[in-house]
């Protein structure tokens, strides 16, 4: 993970080492930071807290458009990052300054006196104490993985609780069901706190709504209580108030249909006007979700050929098979479809392959992820024979995509997923806004 870290000073690396284990789910850490540092999570503007397995970064996104649109000073927490560690903290609606980033984090280190935290504990503490001592209207705030002892949880009384949709993921920390998933996420709701909720499979809702009911918090459920779908160029929403017509996602692919809806109900919670949503869909950006890169090197290979480039931090069976209708969609041109997949050891690569299967006939080249724990191509290669999917090795991104290119016939659609470290390394090298 070193070699993601932003480079401003080797603060971040030295917090990096505090902790030795990769995650260690708690509260206690957090909460003894943050009672040190005054109680940061206690002084902040309006929080929304966002869990879930799949689409909490676009929800994000499109919430923080739509708040933006309303003139409303918003802070927003995300991760990871993709280039530069800044990027997961935005102070009123700008990247945190190195200055000011390094300033708290001097700060947190100093109340931690070198006693044992997790990485994500001590910058989480980081990031709530810049938004506590930055005036702003709203705070968006993404949990890291699971909800009830993840350190973002160290918030009390958010505004809103969002859950997105649930699936397998973290299996190793969080459960090997999705109904174990769900409970864990479901730690995030609060008592009396409105819950804004995905389609779930069955046993997860059943899991969230007991929850819920149990801190009588009320739970506005997609396809239930609210919903958006198109019509031509237009989507509608629809929840108790009736219909309102908003222009198309600014997101590609219609998975972000969902992540729009709960953002647009969230926001109806809170009381931002359907002008605000209407612009927030248009305006909304976040990369590496279905991003087309148009610029840098490995653009100019595939404008070469013909052929059209995107990138998708997808790296679980549940949003590969999301991606998968996009790439089909795609392909209704009759032109063939090219993966470029790296993937980190840890994740479910049988699944992922088996969802990767629906696509057949395409052509897949996995690659290397530069980061720890990356799985080996060879390795990814035999997995993915166990699908019925044959697949080309190639140790790095440039020379995988020239194996996406090659062969003759119409130039593909290629995508490079599997990894959100594999989609930091495409934008650093591509030059194409990254951290808007």
């Amino acid at each position: 993970m070193t070699e993601h870290l932003a480079s401003h000073d080797a603060r971040l690396e030295r917090l990096h080492r505090l902790h030795p284990r990769a995650v260690d789910l708690s509260l206690d850490r957090i909460q003894r930071l943050c009672r040190r540092l005054d109680h940061p999570e206690r002084r902040l503007p309006p929080v929304v807290h966002v869990a879930g397995t799949n689409g909490k970064g676009s929800t994000i996104a499109f919430l923080r458009a739509i708040a933006e649109a309303a003139g409303l000073r918003t802070h927003v927490y995300t991760s990871p990052h993709l280039v530069c560690f800044a990027e997961r903290i935005r102070l009123s609606g700008s990247l945190i300054s190195e200055e000011h980033l390094g300033d708290v984090l001097a700060r947190v280190e100093a109340a931690n006196n070198e006693e044992p935290v997790t990485f994500f504990e001590i910058t989480t503490a980081a990031a709530l104490l810049a938004f506590a001592e930055t005036p702003a209207d709203l705070c968006l705030l993404e949990v890291g993985m699971g909800g009830r002892l993840d350190a973002t949880n160290v918030v009390e009384q958010p505004a809103i609780s969002v859950i997105t949709p649930i699936g397998l993921d973290h299996c190793e920390f969080l459960g090997d069901t999705v109904d174990k998933i769900a409970g864990e996420k479901a730690g995030i709701i609060k008592a009396g706190i409105p819950c804004v909720v995905a389609e779930q499979e069955p046993g997860a809702f059943a899991i969230i709504d007991k929850v819920a009911r149990h801190l009588a918090a009320t739970v506005s459920l997609a396809g239930r209580d609210f919903s958006l779908h198109r019509e031509g160029n237009a989507v509608y929403y629809i929840d108790q108030r009736g219909a309102t017509k908003l222009p198309s996602p600014g997101l590609a692919g219609d998975h972000q249909l969902a992540n729009a809806a709960l953002a647009a109900a969230a926001a109806r919670r809170l009381g931002i006007a359907d002008t605000a949503l209407a612009e927030g869909m248009q305006r909304v950006t976040w990369p590496a979700r279905m991003q087309r890169l148009t610029t840098g090197p490995l653009a100019d290979k595939a404008r070469a050929r013909g052929a059209d480039l995107w990138l998708d931090g997808g790296h679980n069976p549940h949003a590969i098979a999301v991606v998968c209708r996009f790439l089909d969609q795609l392909r209704s041109d009759g032109r063939p479809i090219a993966v470029v997949l790296g993937l980190l050891a840890q994740k479910d690569a049988k699944g992922i392959f088996e969802a990767l299967a629906v696509l057949r006939p395409f052509r897949l080249v996995v690659t290397a992820v530069h980061a720890e724990s990356a799985a080996a191509p060879e390795d990814l290669a035999a997995i993915a024979r166990t699908s019925g999917i044959d697949a080309m090795t190639r140790n790095e991104i440039s020379s995988a995509v020239d194996g996406a290119l090659e062969g003759v016939g119409p130039a593909p659609h290629v995508l490079i997923c599997g990894s959100l470290y594999l989609a930091g390394e495409v934008l650093a090298a591509s030059g194409q806004a990254w951290a808007r």
